[in-house]
């Protein structure tokens, strides 16, 4: 595959380290840059975000009990599952 360099931005490969962060940034503005590193030309080209899922993501719990949404109760994880304990009463 031919890559049409004129209207890249080319760069040696001294120059594509000191400037690394200035790259990224053309890259993601959708500009392929080209770096070269004896004679061998690496195109950078900016992967498009794999889409966000817009539905909330599932509960681990099938019910939550009133009392502890109510923050009456409290849990911690333990080997064998949850451990459910009072909330101490603030005085």
């Amino acid at each position: 595959m031919m890559y049409n360099v004129q209207t890249m931005k080319h760069l040696k490969v001294a120059e594509a380290r000191a400037r690394f962060g200035e790259i990224l940034d053309e890259a993601e503005m959708g500009n392929a840059v080209v770096i070269e590193r004896r004679g061998m030309l690496f195109r950078l080209v900016a992967e498009p975000s794999p889409a966000r899922s817009t539905t909330p993501a599932a509960s681990p719990f099938a019910k939550i009990d009133d009392d502890v949404m109510a923050g009456q109760w409290t849990w911690t994880a333990a080997a064998s599952g949850l451990r459910f304990s009072p909330r101490r009463k603030k005085r």
